[in-house]
């Protein structure tokens, strides 16, 4: 995308995809754990020296283990803000500003990338 995209682009109006190759898992109360496999050779190291484990478990709290299952490659940001609107009420709030930050966190870890 060109610089002049980006400025013009609403955050919010980006759709987000969950990174192929993510394993991850939800339990019966609904609380999601991401499975981050350690690759590279400075993890190597670390899980030989240092005894690291080569799959990290990342435990969501309330809202992104309700956020997860919902992101298919089909619905912006401000449609799964609805839904977390309908489910949590006034909870959420401030909405939009928490889940532009959750976004930009799970991109920056490479969980997710957009559309």
């Amino acid at each position: 995308m060109k610089k002049n995209n980006l400025k013009n682009e609403n955050y919010l109006e980006r759709i987000p995809l969950r990174k192929e190759g993510l394993n991850w898992s939800q339990d019966a109360d609904g609380n999601v754990t991401l499975e981050m496999e350690n690759k590279g050779i400075f993890n190597r190291i670390a899980q030989k020296i240092l005894k690291k484990p080569k799959i990290s478990y990342i435990h969501l709290d309330e809202t992104g283990s309700f956020i997860w299952p919902l992101i298919d490659g089909e619905k912006d940001i401000i449609a799964l803000g609805e839904s977390v609107e309908e489910h949590f009420g006034e909870k959420a709030h401030p909405l939009y500003e928490r889940l532009s930050q959750y976004f930009k966190i799970l991109e920056n870890y490479g969980f997710i990338t957009f559309k």
